[in-house]
This record gives C-alpha cells, sequence and structure tokens, in this order.
C-alpha cells in the first residue's frame, strides 16, 4: 500500500466533510490514518502458507482439538468500519496437527483484509482443511458490527453469529452437537 497516497486521499476526505486537515487535531491524521488502514488490512500481502511455515507435526491423536475465543478484529467491506467478536476453531486430526498458535494466526490472517463475516469464516475452516486434511473442520464466529451498531439500524446490542461445517463436522451430526457444545457458554 502506498501510505504517502493514501494519506493524500484521507487529507482530501477531511476537506470534503467540512474539516481543516492544517488544524492542530489533524495535522498528521490523515498520515495515522493511511498507517492504521495499511495495518488492518494487512492480511492482503500474507499468504496462509506463509504463517502456518513449518508447523505441522505427525501425531496419531484423532480427539477434537478446539482452541476458543481467539479474539477477532476486522473491517466491514460494505461499509469500512471494523466488526470484532471471538472466533471458536475445531478439528478432528487425520494424522496430522497444526501449531496451537497457527490457529490464531490464520484467524488473523483473513480478519485483515475488507470482509464479510460469512466469507471470513469460510475461508478460515477452508484453509485448515486443505492444509491438513484433517476428518473435519468447525469454525463458529460471533461478532458485533458497528455498520448495525452506529449507522443504518442502530442496534447496539446484535450479534451476528456465522459457521463453517466441513468434513465429519458437516457429515455427522453428533460430531458437529459435540463441537457446538463445546464451544457453548454465554453469548458476548
Amino acid at each position: 500500500m502506498n501510505v504517502e497516497r493514501v494519506s493524500e486521499l484521507y487529507r482530501e476526505i477531511l476537506i470534503e466533510i467540512g474539516e481543516d486537515p492544517e488544524r492542530e487535531g489533524l495535522q498528521k491524521t490523515p498520515e495515522r490514518a493511511a498507517k492504521a488502514l495499511e495495518f488492518l488490512t494487512k492480511g492482503y500481502h500474507i499468504k496462509p502458507d506463509e504463517v502456518i511455515n513449518d508447523a505441522i507435526f505427525k501425531s496419531e491423536v484423532n480427539n477434537m482439538i478446539i482452541v476458543r475465543d481467539i479474539e477477532i478484529f476486522s473491517m466491514c467491506e460494505h461499509h469500512m468500519l471494523p466488526f470484532f467478536g471471538r472466533c471458536h476453531v475445531g478439528y478432528i486430526p487425520n494424522n496430522e496437527i497444526l501449531g496451537v498458535s497457527k490457529l490464531a494466526r490464520v484467524v488473523e490472517l483473513f480478519a485483515r483484509r475488507l470482509q464479510i463475516q460469512e466469507r471470513l469464516t469460510s475461508q478460515i475452516a477452508q484453509v485448515i482443511f486443505d492444509t491438513i486434511a484433517p476428518e473435519g473442520v468447525g469454525v463458529v464466529i460471533e461478532c458485533r458490527h458497528l455498520c448495525m451498531m452506529m449507522r443504518g439500524v442502530e442496534k447496539q446490542n446484535s450479534v451476528m453469529t456465522t459457521s463453517s461445517v466441513l468434513g465429519s463436522f458437516h457429515n455427522e451430526t453428533a460430531t458437529r452437537a459435540e463441537f457446538l457444545s463445546l464451544i457453548a457458554r454465554d453469548i458476548m
């Protein structure tokens, strides 16, 4: 991303909304906003295999592995406003496991793009499924969307929940039910 060019664009936006980009509080805002946008969209410049690296390990384990409550921050592609919440990832290995931190890194990779929550959920599940070919994968994301809270319908207590289930999590009711019961708890 060209931070200098994006800074210029933010300066133009400030002028268009009736602000003076030269006033004390706004003098460095265009550059700060451009750097923030660069950080919030860094997922475009990282590939899943770079994040996973060599953290795939052989394992005889065939129990369900779950990482709950992975914090998630992303930006809605429709309004470029944040959405935030929690992601729960589970899978049943088939001779290979991922290093536990890599699950959170995969979540972060796709969250750091302009997104819709539905696609984000599917992308996380699909990368895990494609990378280690587990028996099954389940991903559930619960988020609050500022585009619904600050504008539009202005519903401050709404929480969107999405899920993506692949393999045995999709095909076997008992497996899906076990995953959902293990991540169950009070909603945000």
